[in-house]
């Protein structure tokens, strides 16, 4: 069976997360971290390259599926003529080793159950030696290690392509049959694993007291709860960062060649995550993304990346598994990411901007955070006006890119700011404030068509990009000025789909991004899209994409990063950080001063954020 991406789920520890499709199968499992190689692989190629399915032994997809109010705890329900069963999936938020709990719960009637475990190492390429370890089976490969322990009784077929590990059983009304693996490195001793019923009891527990710190009391209180739980669940707790996304090479075209790895944190994602989590009062999250940030950023500020690892690591190399056919045949499936080593100017300045809004939420602002945006400053003034590759990696020429230049403006702005605003002394802010005007003079010179009235895509472009319409947002110029106005009609206009959005046109100016074939239409530039429309003042527009965008969803609440509106899919990793930032951030502009009932009635309220 074909799995779209909008028919998988998932459930986490904090530091890793499985994809469990509406057939009750985890097709997409990495351990032990959110970036490490996978041991269930069968999202990117076949069960052979690694998948557990537990469900009727008459297989299908499910009834109906749904997460426990408040949690990350996944279950789903089949309706079969001889019964009902219901399968409970959790990950605990880990302490020491991984953990992942199945419980099946019989409803009604009898239920034939079927379970097919496929372990396989190293995103599928490695067949692990399994044993029995007493009541519970070990499966062993190099450095990694897994022990399944249940009390149904397991066989082992050596099949083509290695062992399967299988059990069938029946479940009836009140029956609950529990199966726990559990990962731990090869050469440590495996503590006991957990017990079944009590790590739902207490992960249960911990997601719904998390959630309760949330201070968004808006219309769309549902949407926004389910995309900060995501959040949370993208978060490598001991960093404080957030994965992009928890899976690599989802493709943006089936078929195609633009398949990345997300599995990383980007920093033109900073200034959103700090307003997302500010703005719904998780201010410990913040001040840890803000920590994580400044020691990846650490050292010489020419060393600057757009993305690091989920510890901070630099060094992303981006290589091939050629094992692996990839989702629904889209090749090459990568790991690593060479966009790593590009340059792009924007980080400095979003970088400089989410320092900013930390320093204005008052997360604790120190005397070497502003020395480090100092050092940032200096290397910008003197790189700013260099060709890069752009806010979307584009793999094409250098180019001078709109976008760039308005974040490296912001950057200036915000240290401005900081002095007037924030009392600091003996700063050469008439030097920064020369350098911001500068940009400005120049963006609008030479990035402006006035022939079209639009900002373009980068200086002597005849394209158009999504990014745009960030210029309002970031202050660069008010949300009224006929130049951000004719910007916002320009980007509806020609690049548009169906009424949805694309990042660009990569037909556009000779194919700006050097790579082949398309891409879906992007999520969070509608998003900004919403923003740019309720800042203009059109803000029953606004509204109405913003719940054409909520309709996008799967039924669990969560978006990839793209949306194919020829086919109705969703395309692009999954779940995506950017997409449900988008959306939090949007509920929180949109929703001020508005009920539900407001949202039901069509009333919007005329206010600012």
């Amino acid at each position: 069976m074909t799995l779209r991406i909008e028919d998988y789920g998932i459930v986490g520890d904090l530091q890793t997360a499985a994809l469990i499709g509406r057939d009750g199968s985890i097709d997409w499992m990495c351990l032990p971290r959110f970036d490490s190689p996978a041991c269930f692989a069968a999202l990117l190629g076949s069960d052979e390259h690694g998948s557990w399915r537990l469900g009727p032994e008459a297989g299908g997809e499910c009834t109906s599926r749904r997460y426990r109010d408040g949690t990350l705890v996944l279950e789903t329900e089949w309706d079969r003529p001889e019964g009902r069963v219901r399968v409970i999936d959790l990950m605990p938020p880990r302490s020491h080793q991984a953990d992942v709990v199945r419980i099946v719960e019989g409803i009604s009637g009898s239920v034939p159950m079927t379970t097919e475990l496929r372990l396989r190492f190293d995103y599928g390429n490695v067949v692990p030696w399994i044993t029995q370890d007493g009541a519970a089976l070990r499966a062993v490969a190099g450095p990694d290690s897994v022990r399944l322990d249940t009390a149904v009784e397991m066989t082992r077929d050596d099949v083509a392509g290695g062992s399967v590990l299988r059990a069938r059983f029946t479940v009836g009304p009140g029956e609950r049959v529990p199966f726990v693996l559990t990962y731990h490195a090869s050469y440590e001793a495996t503590k006991d694993p957990v017990e079944a019923d009590g790590a739902l009891r207490d992960t249960e527990e911990f997601w719904q007291s998390w959630i309760a710190g949330s201070s968004y009391a808006g219309p769309w209180a549902d949407a926004v709860h389910r995309s900060l739980i995501t959040l949370k669940a993208l978060t490598y707790a001991p960093t404080g960062a957030i994965a992009a996304a928890a899976t690599t090479s989802l493709p943006e075209e089936i078929g195609g060649a633009r398949n990345w790895d997300y599995r990383y944190c980007w920093l033109r994602d900073a200034a959103f995550t700090l307003q997302a989590l500010v703005g719904t009062g998780f201010i410990d999250e913040a001040r840890a993304w803000r920590a994580w940030l400044l020691r990846a950023v650490a050292g010489d500020p020419a060393d600057l990346q757009i993305m690091y690892g989920l510890d901070g690591r630099r060094r992303l190399p981006e290589y091939t598994l050629d094992w692996l056919p990839g989702f629904e045949g889209s090749i090459p499936v990568r790991i690593g990411n060479g966009a790593a080593g590009q340059l792009q100017i924007d980080v400095w300045g979003e970088t400089l901007d989410a320092l900013h809004l930390a320093r204005a939420a008052g997360l604790e602002p120190d005397a070497e955070s502003w020395r480090m945006q100092k050092a940032l400053l200096d290397h910008l003034e003197d790189h700013w006006a260099d060709p890069d590759n752009g806010l979307w990696e584009m793999r094409g020429p250098r180019r001078a890119f709109v976008h760039s230049r308005v974040m490296a403006w912001a950057g200036f702005d915000r240290a401005v700011r900081a002095v007037e605003e924030g009392g600091l002394v003996d700063e050469p802010v008439e030097r920064w404030r020369a350098v911001r005007d500068r940009i400005h003079a120049e963006v609008c010179a030479e990035g402006f068509d006035a022939d079209r009235n639009t900002f373009t895509q980068f200086y002597g472009s005849e394209g158009l990009d999504a990014a745009l319409l960030l210029i309002g947002q970031v202050g660069f110029l008010p949300w009224d000025d006929p130049r951000v106005v004719g910007t916002v009609d320009a980007v509806q206009r020609e690049l548009s789909q169906d009424g949805l959005l694309l990042r660009y046109d990569t037909a556009a100016d000779d194919r700006v991004d050097g790579l082949p074939g398309g891409q879906a239409t992007f999520l969070v530039c509608n998003f900004w899209l919403v923003d740019a429309l309720h800042g203009i003042g059109r803000r029953e527009e606004a509204v109405a994409l913003f719940e054409r965008l909520l309709s996008l969803r799967n039924d669990l609440g969560l978006l990839s990063e793209e949306y194919d509106v020829r086919t109705g899919r969703q395309l692009g990793n999954t779940p995506q950080a950017f997409s449900h930032l988008g959306l939090v951030n949007s509920a929180l502009r949109l929703g001020q001063g508005m009920t539900a009932r407001d949202v039901e009635a069509g009333v919007v309220e005329q206010v600012e954020l």
